[in-house]
């Protein structure tokens, strides 16, 4: 079995495990403040180990500091799911509603010049889906974040898949 085969079983899991999420959108945020509260600790306890091994007092400190914050943030999603669904929504919103006027700041730059439209319709995209999740909030959290990780899964998929066939197509040179 070659890699493109491979690629290409990841990338048709991967499009069904996004549709899956789709289907139950709620499990799927569940499944995404679970993932993002074991990311956080990992990450948070990789800073601290990190903090012995730093140079200087001043970064060992603020490494320390970030190290604990991170590991407490992750264990309280881990512990506190539906909790973090809600924090976590709520910075997604936010997010996409600073995103969405950046890029139309930047749409009127001399540096968009080519792309101001499709900076202006992505960053107005960005503000209506911000509004969206306000709008509802805070009963949008129960599937915001599964349907993103829907999509996200989707669009891996996709994308494996179509790497996966580029690869095993013979090239013509």
């Amino acid at each position: 079995m070659t890699s493109w085969f491979l690629w290409l079983i990841v990338g048709i899991l991967s499009v069904i495990a996004g549709f899956v999420a789709f289907a139950n959108p709620f499990a799927a945020t569940l499944t995404a403040t679970l993932m993002a509260g074991f990311m956080f600790t990992a990450i948070g306890l990789l800073t601290l180990f990190s903090a012995f091994r730093d140079q200087g007092w001043p970064a060992r400190i603020w490494a320390f500091i970030l190290g604990v914050l991170l590991t407490l943030f992750g264990i309280n999603l881990i512990a506190n799911p539906l909790e973090g669904v809600l924090g976590l929504t709520f910075a997604v919103a936010i997010l996409l509603m600073v995103i969405g006027v950046l890029r139309i700041i930047i749409a009127f730059t001399s540096v968009a010049e080519g792309t101001r439209s499709i900076l202006v319709v992505s960053g107005l995209l960005s503000i209506v889906l911000s509004a969206m999740i306000f709008a509802n909030y805070p009963w949008s959290s129960a599937v915001v974040l599964g349907v993103f990780l829907a999509v996200e899964l989707i669009s891996n998929g996709v994308s494996m898949i179509y790497l996966a066939l580029d690869r095993r197509a013979p090239k013509n040179a």
